[in-house]
């Protein structure tokens, strides 16, 4: 795994807590950050595959106050992947640290799922989802409304109040439009199959691709497959899903500033994540550290 990490972060500075503390504070975060992704990296069944030198200088602009406006994370893979339950470890433990400080509007989250477009109709007229499933492809961009998405991220980010669909995923296809009310938060975070597709990847600041090993991804489809009552046409799904990944999905991964990998411990992406709020807790509330 390390040997597939970009190299610079073996080259971490050992002697990060002698900076000067009259040092700037984006250059005492951005030295912090390097530290706490080093030893991520280099720990044993590390959550990461891969991570962009440059996004450690972004989060520290953010981080620091440098850029003020609200920042949007992008989380995308295949289906199965681990990306949902990434994403909502994220925003559990964000939303904790949140409670603690009494911090107000900390993240808002936007399912990319919530933008397929209404297909009730269809499903209707197919008798069930899963026949509709067999002539309908719901594993292409252009079944989802992925620029109305990007315009709720970008209103979002202005500082604007808006409302989201919501899509019903247990088998109708029905989608019900300005239903549920987005507040402007520190932290937009989405996640979905095309949520670094060219239609809206530009929409975020930080951008994260789930990677999973096809044994691991086909265990958990099958089991979804169930619950959702695909039935017979599971196999077909899955073939499907699995060919248009191919063309839709893994190209986006280079666009990714940071690679995760989808069968880490859950354990082990709060623990980094609490290591970020631990910075964000010395540099802005315990602010003695600096005087």
């Amino acid at each position: 795994m390390q040997n597939t990490i970009t190299r610079q972060y073996n080259k971490i500075n050992q002697n990060i807590f002698n900076k000067n503390v009259d040092s700037s504070l984006l250059e005492y975060i951005e030295l912090r950050l390097n530290k706490i992704f080093s030893e991520e990296i280099n720990s044993e069944n590390s959550i990461f595959v891969k991570v962009k030198p440059g996004i450690v200088h972004k989060m520290a602009l953010f981080l620091s106050n440098h850029i003020t406006r609200s920042c949007a994370i992008g989380i995308a893979g295949e289906t199965a992947s681990g990306k949902s339950t990434i994403a909502l470890d994220i925003i559990n433990t964000i939303q904790t640290f949140a409670e603690e400080y009494k911090i107000n509007s900390v993240i808002t989250r936007i399912n990319t799922d919530d933008y397929y477009y209404d297909r009730s109709d269809m499903v209707k007229k197919a008798g069930s989802f899963a026949e509709f499933a067999k002539h309908y492809d719901l594993d292409v961009p252009e079944a989802l409304e992925l620029e109305l998405m990007k315009k709720h991220i970008k209103s979002l980010l202005f500082g604007n109040t808006v409302y989201l669909p919501e899509y019903d995923m247990s088998g109708t296809a029905i989608r019900k439009d300005n239903v549920k009310l987005a507040v402007p938060s520190k932290i937009i975070i989405s996640e979905g199959l095309f949520t670094l597709t060219d239609k809206v990847v530009d929409a975020f600041d930080i951008k994260i691709y789930v990677d999973v090993s096809t044994e691991a991804q086909k265990d958990r489809f099958y089991k979804r497959a169930t619950e959702r009552g695909l039935g017979d046409s599971a196999d077909e799904v899955y073939e499907n899903a699995s060919s248009k990944a191919k063309t839709h999905i893994h190209p986006t991964a280079v666009k990714a500033d940071i690679i995760l990998s989808g069968e880490a411990d859950r354990a082990a992406y709060r623990k980094f994540i609490n290591q970020i709020l631990l910075l964000v807790e010395e540099v802005h509330f315990k602010t003695h550290a600096f005087c």
